[in-house]
């Protein structure tokens, strides 16, 4: 299959999934598409909620494209690349609708800040995480405010310095960022269709006002994620970087 970023709008209820045969990678242009299709989604009077989700079985996300980052070559194009994270975390918080998360699979790095971004978080038992980032030399700066917003600074930092380890799903429920965890991905579709459902006949004014509540303190965002971006992006040109990604993609 080739890679994918499609919008379906059925009853009120707006699906954006994505795909990447690279378990769910995060090339440039596939965070670019993302972003713009959840800020389309946001402006469409027809959808009252949104369900963001990727294609496949296994991996939910797994995070930034090592072949884009090996092929980084200035700070300039290193912070275009980390600002498409940027923009789909902002995107997401400046959507005036819910947005329900479905992760049925393992989510690394920006993955993370995919499903902390979203509002409310169905996963699977499968659905362990990591962020990866300082394992190759760089962080999780661009999506650590999305992350720490979401499961607090203790879980963020226990995820940012133990950068090797998978903290399961149950792990990821107990600090915030699964509000449920579903044995079978079946399972989870149906209490996510349910809940879509039940939000896409509730007041949308009423649940514009409670996003912007949920969110308050996160304006500063648009400058702040930015600026994380231009410093990853300064950091993944360092040969330690660049030996490690080299290294995680031979294995």
């Amino acid at each position: 299959m080739k890679e994918f970023v499609k919008l379906n709008t059925k009853n009120g209820i707006g699906t954006i999934e994505f795909f990447h045969p690279q378990s769910n990678s995060l090339p440039g242009n596939i965070l670019a598409e993302l972003s713009a299709t959840i800020t389309k989604a946001g402006i469409d009077d027809n959808i009252k909620v949104i369900v963001l989700k990727s294609a496949g079985e296994r991996a939910f996300c797994a995070g930034a494209s090592f072949d884009e980052l090996v092929a980084i070559d200035s700070p300039e194009n290193g912070k275009k690349f980390f600002s498409g994270f940027a923009n789909v975390i902002n995107a997401a918080r400046k959507c005036p609708k819910f947005i329900i998360g479905r992760v049925q699979g393992k989510a690394v790095g920006g993955g993370v800040g995919m499903a902390s971004a979203t509002d409310y978080c169905f996963a699977t038992k499968f659905a362990a995480v990591k962020l990866s980032e300082l394992a190759i030399g760089i962080g999780p700066f661009v999506v650590g405010p999305a992350v720490e917003h979401k499961v607090g600074t203790s879980a963020f930092s226990a995820l940012t310095i133990n950068a090797t380890k998978w903290f399961d799903a149950s792990w990821a429920r107990e600090k915030g960022l699964y509000i449920e965890v579903f044995e079978t991905t079946q399972e989870m579709d149906t209490e996510i269709e349910k809940l879509a459902s039940t939000l896409s006949e509730s007041n949308p004014e009423a649940m514009k006002g409670l996003k912007k509540v949920m969110w308050e303190g996160t304006d500063h965002w648009d400058t702040l994620l930015m600026e994380r971006a231009a410093s990853s992006g300064k950091l993944v040109l360092s040969n330690f970087t660049k030996n490690a990604i080299e290294k995680f993609k031979a294995k």
